[in-house]
């Protein structure tokens, strides 16, 4: 991984997913959405989707087209489509938030925003979809890691086309009684196999890797590690076959999400046991911040679960569903998220300014670039901030919500300064600086380098 592999629009996503995630933040403060208002209201639908979209996908594909090749030993086979990619997935985001600004009563133009920006979306995502599928097809058999990712990538696939036919529906474009249906009892799906196919199991895949590289612990192929594949992959298929059978058989949506529920609470017992295997074989017994709050964001995740199959056997999803869609998205995904790109940056900009003079004068190392005494309070408080506006959540007590959610926007715009302070180099000492204006990377446009 150094020179011609890294992806130049690697941190184009990032940043911009970054941005996504604090404009988020400052609407919940502003009490935009949930909890504020219901789940189904158009404000929600527009918070929802520009952290699953804007922040969680667009972060999620940055680091695809970065580490897929990394997980099959193979080039991107298309290393410069993820730019028009990135640019039809902001315009079709941007799309679909003015017609839920419409369904709220915010009158823009006569568009038909909704089906466009699905539309748009489909197609962004798509080209991601085809880049990484033929890296993907062209290293196979491919590892334990690569395939998480290849289901995740499906679930992608059924993500968007249920997004589709809900903008269709809900335009009045097509009058089947079967999408009707499927508009009507599709929403959880949609979101399942969002918040747990596409993102969750990806991040999964993605995390058995990069946990192993960066704590130094030896990647063995383990009979947990398959049982985990094989229960993710079974219940995104439940979702995904079953779930849209129930609708077409007039049979209840919930018999499939309760079984996908059951095989996702398998999948992510024994991936835990996996992650406590590889934080006690580590190599690298100091560890680093990043390793320590990608541990916290993991203890979130087992927390999750836990609370989900409880309501469910109490019956009591419905009722705290939003609390906890919010806890997963902001208490094990984007902590997860923003623990990974602490190092993730730090390493990126370490090969593209030291890799070219390994040999040739003194480097720092990759942690050199990262002040972590620095940034290690904004991560505490990210966290707490969460779990404090998770407790404000399942009370139902907005004002609190909306106090937590500041915690959580200062914390992240804290983390993103320490971000900008290792793409700058303000850590690394004057004498092992790279020489000259051209070997500074760029924060957002790597292409204009050239």
């Amino acid at each position: 991984m150094i020179g011609a592999s890294l992806s130049r629009w690697t941190m184009s996503y990032f940043s911009v997913a970054l941005l996504s995630l604090l404009g988020a933040e400052a609407l919940m403060v502003a009490g935009f959405g949930f909890p504020s208002r219901p789940i189904a209201a158009p404000q929600t639908l527009i918070l929802v989707h520009l952290v699953a979209i804007g922040w969680l996908s667009l972060l999620m594909s940055g680091a695809l087209i970065q580490f897929v090749p990394v997980l099959v030993a193979k080039p991107l086979a298309h290393p410069d489509l993820p730019a028009a990619a990135l640019a039809l997935l902001l315009i079709g985001l941007a799309s679909l938030i003015a017609g839920f600004c419409e369904m709220a009563g915010i009158s823009l133009t006569s568009m038909p925003w909704l089906p466009f920006g699905a539309i748009i979306l489909s197609a962004g995502f798509g080209l991601n979809l085809w880049n990484l599928g033929r890296t993907l097809w062209s290293a196979r058999p491919v590892g334990l890691p690569a395939r998480f990712v290849v289901a995740g990538l499906v679930s992608l696939a059924g993500v968007v086309a249920l997004g589709i036919v809900f903008s269709l529906n809900l335009a009045r474009w097509t009058t089947s009684e079967v999408l009707v249906a499927l508009t009507a009892h599709g929403v959880a799906l949609h979101a399942a196999l969002g918040l747990g196919g596409w993102l969750g199991f990806t991040a999964i895949g993605v995390s058995y890797r990069l946990l192993a590289m960066f704590m130094l612990a030896p990647e063995e192929k383990r009979w947990t590690s398959r049982i985990a594949l094989g229960t993710g992959t079974a219940s995104i298929v439940v979702l995904l076959v079953g779930g849209p059978a129930c609708v077409l058989f007039g049979l209840n949506v919930d018999y499939a999400l309760v079984v996908a529920l059951l095989m996702a609470g398998i999948c992510v017992a024994f991936y835990g046991h996996d992650v406590v295997r590889l934080y006690q074989t580590r190599k690298r017994r100091n560890m680093e911040l990043n390793t320590r709050m990608a541990a916290v964001a993991l203890g979130g995740l087992g927390i999750a679960a836990v609370l989900l199959l409880a309501l469910a056997a109490l019956g009591e999803v419905v009722r705290y569903i939003g609390a906890v869609v919010f806890f997963v998205a902001f208490g094990w995904l984007s902590g997860l998220g923003l623990a990974k790109l602490y190092k993730i940056v730090a390493f990126l900009t370490w090969l593209q300014c030291y890799g070219p003079l390994i040999g040739k004068q003194a480097t720092p190392r990759v942690q050199d670039l990262a002040d972590e005494p620095r940034a290690m309070p904004w991560f505490w408080l990210y966290f707490a901030s969460v779990s404090a506006a998770s407790v404000a959540a399942f009370l139902d007590t907005p004002p609190a919500f909306r106090i937590a959610a500041l915690g959580m926007l200062v914390a992240t715009a804290g983390i993103c300064v320490e971000l900008v302070r290792i793409r700058t180099l303000k850590s690394v000492p004057t004498p092992m600086l790279p020489e000259g204006v051209q070997a500074r990377p760029r924060l957002i446009l790597p292409g204009l380098e050239r």
